[in-house]
């Protein structure tokens, strides 16, 4: 049976914002850290903007995780693999 789930974007902003808090960074600490513009970060954290495949690896980069783990929230654990 198919998995017709959508994404849940919305967690993944939270996720990423906890991520950031947890890591102890600030905006400007990521976005030099990640080579991702300040206001990008911003836009992903306040759920404006989706980011690009780039975006995502190299926010998995700064964070030294692999992009899926990173990812894992749009469609929570179970689609993990």
């Amino acid at each position: 049976m198919p998995d017709n789930r959508q994404p849940d974007w919305e967690e993944l902003r939270w996720s990423l914002k906890r991520r950031r808090s947890d890591a102890r960074l600030t905006l400007d600490q990521l976005a030099e850290k990640s080579s991702v513009a300040r206001r990008t970060l911003v836009q992903l954290e306040a759920g404006t903007t989706k980011g690009s495949v780039e975006t995502w690896f190299r926010l998995a980069e700064a964070f030294d995780v692999e992009v899926g783990e990173l990812l894992v929230p749009l469609y929570g654990a179970t689609r993990h693999r």
